[in-house]
């Protein structure tokens, strides 16, 4: 019910437009769920990068994407996405999108790992 794409490999620099479209039997589900998008490298944890709350809108990063990533919604296409830039090495990793029911905030979006649905994952390579 969650579908991410948009990965590739880009070089150090560049830039890219990652998608989540959700697909939930509700209207407006955008508004009743936080979504939120995860990294995964190679031999390292999960961690949270960013997430937009349902009900406020507020959004949250994690320290190393600030002002280089944003996250947005697209209510009438049921999308949220992460457009990323001067994407970084350290950047590699294979993102996930996830959504919650639960309030969106720093502590449950970015250190908390535990929402309920999760998408497959999309493959990002920063690399020269």
């Amino acid at each position: 019910q969650l579908q991410a794409s948009g990965g590739g490999l880009v070089q150090p620099g560049g830039s890219l437009r990652l998608s989540c479209v959700v697909s939930m039997p509700a209207r407006d589900i955008l508004d009743y769920y936080t979504i939120a998008w995860f990294r995964q490298a190679p031999g390292k944890e999960r961690e949270g990068v960013s997430c937009v709350d349902g009900a406020d809108k507020k959004t949250y990063y994690r320290d190393s994407v600030k002002g280089r990533f944003a996250i947005s919604r697209d209510t009438a296409k049921n999308t949220v996405y992460l457009q990323m830039n001067n994407l970084e090495p350290e950047d590699t990793a294979i993102y996930y999108c996830a959504a919650d029911a639960r309030l969106g905030s720093y502590n449950f979006c970015i250190v908390r790992n535990d929402f309920t649905s999760w998408g497959q994952g999309t493959q990002v390579t920063v690399s020269s």
